[in-house]
């Protein structure tokens, strides 16, 4: 059974064309509220396993229960996938996903297992 969790990432997946407004606001929020938490850069296009565009979050395991309501109730409708960090790469974007929106078909074949 694994519990090592070292902390979490939260993709914001947003469209550059349509919702990019959204995620900067989003993304704004979370900076503001959030000082722990250390925001990625901007990917207006696929990058990684990532189908489309988005930005990651990455906070510790405390931010946890305060970082995902919060995103959870101010996403404006932005398909967000929030995973644990325990080294095994593969496993906690697909096995350890959670999903606030539409789950994406990620390209898992890029992430070592």
């Amino acid at each position: 059974m694994e519990t090592a969790i070292t902390g979490w990432h939260a993709h914001i997946y947003y469209d550059p064309a349509t919702t990019r407004g959204d995620a900067a606001t989003l993304r704004d929020a979370i900076a503001e509220r959030f000082p722990a938490a250390v925001l990625g850069r901007w990917h207006d296009v696929p990058v990684g396993p990532h189908p489309t565009a988005m930005y990651q979050v990455a906070f510790p395991a405390a931010l946890f229960p305060h970082l995902v309501p919060f995103i959870a109730l101010n996403r404006a409708g932005l398909t967000v996938l929030v995973h644990p960090e325990t080294g095994r790469q593969r496993a906690d974007h697909t096995a350890h996903a959670l999903w606030m929106g539409a789950v994406l078909p990620l390209d898992t074949s890029v992430l070592p297992e």
